[in-house]
């Protein structure tokens, strides 16, 4: 399976990148990931919150190809445990998806065309989190996930 995380903006702040470059080199283990990072939209003066979203959509929907399953992380989403997590992984290893396209919008969310192309929503959490934290609490999500299914000893329950 291939893992890709759609994400809007760069990631600004050094500690988070590091974070995030830690759990991107341990993922190369178990599965094929890559990061792809869309450009945040300039001079935002003046322009309204759903222009944004629907801005940043057009670039968003460029990166999904047509074979992704493609998965929100949405504040309004499904909310897993970690072994929760890990069996949504399995599950979509099972069902043979060759493709899945997590993605993280910006800082006001998805516009409706977001909504209408993703498979499923998943919820971190029910706080809110800076959309740049969101990546790096996502990808150790995911190696924590990928460590679960192989029995490995990260994860204590």
């Amino acid at each position: 399976m291939n893992i890709k995380l759609i994400v809007v903006g760069k990631t600004d702040e050094k500690y988070l990148q590091q974070g995030i470059d830690i759990y991107v080199k341990r993922l190369s283990h178990y599965v094929n990931f890559e990061m792809v990072v869309i450009p945040s939209l300039k001079d935002q003066k003046g322009v309204s919150p759903d222009e944004v979203k629907e801005r940043e959509a057009v670039n968003i929907i460029k990166q999904a190809e047509k074979s992704d399953r493609v998965v929100l992380l949405d504040e309004h989403g499904t909310q897993y445990s970690s072994v929760g997590f890990s069996t949504y992984l399995q599950k979509q290893m099972n069902a043979s998806v060759r493709n899945l396209a997590f993605v993280v919008g910006g800082a006001f969310g998805f516009a409706n065309s977001v909504y209408a192309l993703a498979n499923d929503k998943i919820s971190l959490s029910a706080m809110t989190f800076n959309h740049q934290m969101v990546r790096l609490f996502f990808v150790e999500q995911l190696y924590r996930g990928y460590t679960i299914l192989r029995h490995e000893p990260y994860h204590n329950e």
